[in-house]
């Protein structure tokens, strides 16, 4: 059994050492422990600093990519070396290593497929209390979606099986967090999470450049997440609810049409506002059928994706 621990990066000369030296050589049930780092566009010594202590494998970016376009590239060199069992961690020493095992047991006793470990984000002292509202806002999106348990789900620290890692597809360019929790449970693959702990702060956020970006961002990522994993259910929300608007303003005309004693020839406003939002409300429920249909032929694409992958590994 082959342990590869990967770690993204880009530019982090300055901390990359300090969690490399953190990192296990030896892990229970694992004969082999390997490091990866991801070079996404360095333009420091990133990759020197890596080298020299002892990184195995170094994926190349010639520009910025963004994480999760990092993290894919990363999982697929993964499975390229062998790994049975990939754990992603971070370049900033944020999670605490020695619990790399408690990450890995659940795969292998077949109890998961992916474990995600749950920070303890109410006692981090460096998350801004906006910071861990929008962290639990994120986790309560992913948990409706998915259908899952997660309790932390823009963690990083995550162990993936090799049958996992063939099967995910990240479709974000700023985080692959939530969509690949997101994806495990559409797929039925078993999730788990297990509590782990955290290092002090080494640096600010990549992810998290000012609190007003941060915001917008998780909008756009959270709204991203039910158009891409949940189209009937979002298209057919505002559909169903701008028709039964107008449903309802188009009664409450004819009703003054029929009380009125010499006919109701006011408020003509409101039948036309009544008419566009049903007609608006009947195309959106129709775009939820249509959304529907192009996400049953996503799925169908990633599994003839995680087919080709499976068949890859097959002996010739």
């Amino acid at each position: 059994m082959k342990l590869i621990i990967q770690i993204p990066c880009f530019n982090e000369a300055g901390t990359l050492a300090i969690a490399l030296s953190a990192l296990p050589r030896e892990v229970p049930g694992f004969d082999k422990v390997e490091w990866l780092i991801i070079d996404d566009g360095c333009t420091d010594n990133t990759v020197e600093v890596a080298l020299a202590n002892g990184v195995d494998h170094v994926v190349r970016h010639t520009r910025n990519q963004g994480l999760a376009r990092g993290f894919m590239n990363g999982l697929q060199a993964c499975l390229e070396h062998g790994a049975d069992v990939i754990v992603n961690t971070d370049a900033d020493n944020q999670y605490n290593a020695d619990d790399i095992p408690l990450l890995t047991q659940p795969i292998l006793e077949r109890r998961a497929d992916i474990v995600v470990g749950a920070r303890p984000i109410q006692t981090i002292e460096h998350f801004s209390p906006i910071k861990k509202l929008l962290q639990k806002l994120g986790s309560w999106v992913v948990r409706v979606a998915s259908k899952t348990d997660i309790p932390d789900a823009p963690s990083g620290f995550r162990a993936i099986s090799r049958a996992a890692a063939r099967r995910l597809v990240v479709f974000s360019d700023y985080t692959y967090t939530l969509e690949t929790i997101i994806q495990a449970g559409q797929k039925n693959m078993a999730i788990t999470s297990v509590p782990v702990r955290v290092n002090g702060d080494l640096r600010p956020s990549r992810l998290v450049k000012s609190i007003p970006s941060y915001i917008q961002r998780s909008i756009v990522t959270i709204i991203r997440v039910f158009v891409i994993y949940r189209p009937f259910r979002f298209f057919g929300t505002i559909g169903v609810t701008l028709f039964g608007i107008g449903f309802l303003i188009g009664l409450r005309f004819l009703y003054k049409w029929f009380t009125s004693e010499f006919g109701y020839d006011g408020h003509i406003q409101s039948l036309i506002l009544a008419s566009s939002l049903m007609i608006i409300g009947f195309h959106t429920i129709l775009v939820a059928f249509v959304a529907d249909l192009l996400s049953a032929n996503r799925k169908l694409l990633e599994e003839v994706r995680a087919l080709t992958l499976e068949s890859r590994d097959q002996p010739r």
